[in-house]
């Protein structure tokens, strides 16, 4: 059997392109991950989010495990059969949801006690649990439990946080135990205070995980303070292991990350904006309801290859979006999904060339000019 491996094949400054090899598939990085939150990318195939070039779909510990539930996938032969992508699948851990629960939650040192906001049924996850669940869906990289530290955050209460967090890290790689072929990554906190940021990475790296993310970010504070904790928090993480930025996101945000040394990303945004009509291209983002794309022939980005932009006009995708047709959602999010996975190869290979600086200047210079003229 393959086992799990990272391998760090060029580097242009602190941008890093390379490859992960599982044995279900190697995970080019930098890799963007579209989300199937509820075990689906949400109007798309599973053939046709692979179409796009993605190496891997990230899944949902809080939302399966509510439903249908992690021991009924389990009996159905695990995540990757039960939605049909034989790909690797990275699950989250659940402590994000868990955070955004607010009034719903009850945060203990075993773990959080909560209320579905499906059915006000009561549950609780303790990292051994979280590991439990992610086992029994077959996760092929697993995140450790943490406390997601919310934006803002006094330095008292993320330095609280990060500590539990540590904590559990802990306890996540203790019940996790020996498992050939699969992950499990480690989640960085400390807000935006660089001393906690450097304790959490010396004690996740005591520890010792297959690959580590950076927490506690996209989650309110702005690009602005979020770049200032990746100017320095990835370079304090092993440079021999995967660096995962979780649930980020606008495409500017994912090159500043790329630029400071992130290898993986996730985020809903292509996926959701497919579906509210926004439309992102290599000018910039335009939205597909505008009056302006009425009698339009001309496709969303000429030089995209996917479905949407190969064989409709703007004008069909504007009707169909106003006239509430499904259509919409599965094309303009094809769409969204293409131009991520393009990005990301365009970035792959700025780096291998030592062409970074260039790409990034260019991606810039491109969103500045704006959308091709109206007709």
């Amino acid at each position: 059997m393959t086992d799990f491996s990272f391998d760090l094949a060029a580097s242009d400054g602190k941008a890093r392109a390379g490859s992960i090899r599982t044995p279900r598939g190697d995970i080019r990085t930098p890799a963007f991950m579209p989300v199937g939150t509820a075990a689906t990318v949400k109007a798309m195939m599973p053939e046709s989010v692979a179409a796009t070039g993605a190496d891997i779909l990230l899944g949902n510990t809080y939302h399966l495990m509510l439903r249908p539930g992690a021991e009924r996938i389990n009996r159905l032969g695990g995540l990757h059969k039960f939605m049909n992508w034989a790909g690797p699948i990275l699950t989250d851990s659940g402590g994000f949801q868990v955070m955004s629960l607010a009034g719903l939650r009850k945060l203990t040192e075993e773990g959080v006690t909560f209320k579905s906001h499906i059915d006000g049924s009561k549950h609780q996850i303790t990292p051994e649990r979280s590991m439990e669940i992610q086992r029994l869906l077959g996760s092929d990289i697993v995140m450790a439990f943490d406390e997601c530290t919310p934006h803002p955050a006094t330095e008292a209460q993320a330095l609280e946080s990060m500590q539990l967090s540590m904590r559990w890290a802990k306890r996540s790689r203790d019940a996790f135990g020996d498992r050939p072929g699969h992950a499990l990554f480690g989640i960085q906190q400390g807000s935006v205070f660089p001393d906690q940021r450097a304790v959490s990475a010396e004690k996740l790296t005591e520890i010792d995980f297959h690959g580590y993310a950076v927490g506690g970010l996209a989650v309110g504070e702005g690009q602005e303070a979020m770049f200032g904790v990746l100017d320095y928090a990835p370079d304090m993480l092993p440079t021999d292991k995967p660096r995962y930025l979780m649930g980020v996101g606008k495409p500017d945000d994912i090159v500043g990350a790329v630029k400071r040394g992130i290898d993986m990303m996730d985020c809903v945004l292509p996926s959701r904006s497919g579906r509210t009509g926004q439309v992102f291209t290599r000018r910039g983002v335009l939205n597909i309801k505008n009056a302006r794309h009425m009698d339009d022939p001309r496709p969303l980005d000429e030089s995209c290859t996917c479905p949407a932009c190969q064989n409709y006009s703007r004008a069909y995708l504007h009707h169909v979006f106003r006239s509430h047709e499904i259509i919409s959602s599965m094309l303009l999010t094809w769409h969204n999904l293409q131009y991520y996975q393009d990005l990301m190869a365009e970035m792959r290979e700025a780096i291998a060339a030592g062409q970074f600086g260039e790409f990034e200047a260019m991606f810039h210079a491109n969103r500045e000019q704006g959308d091709i003229e109206p007709l």
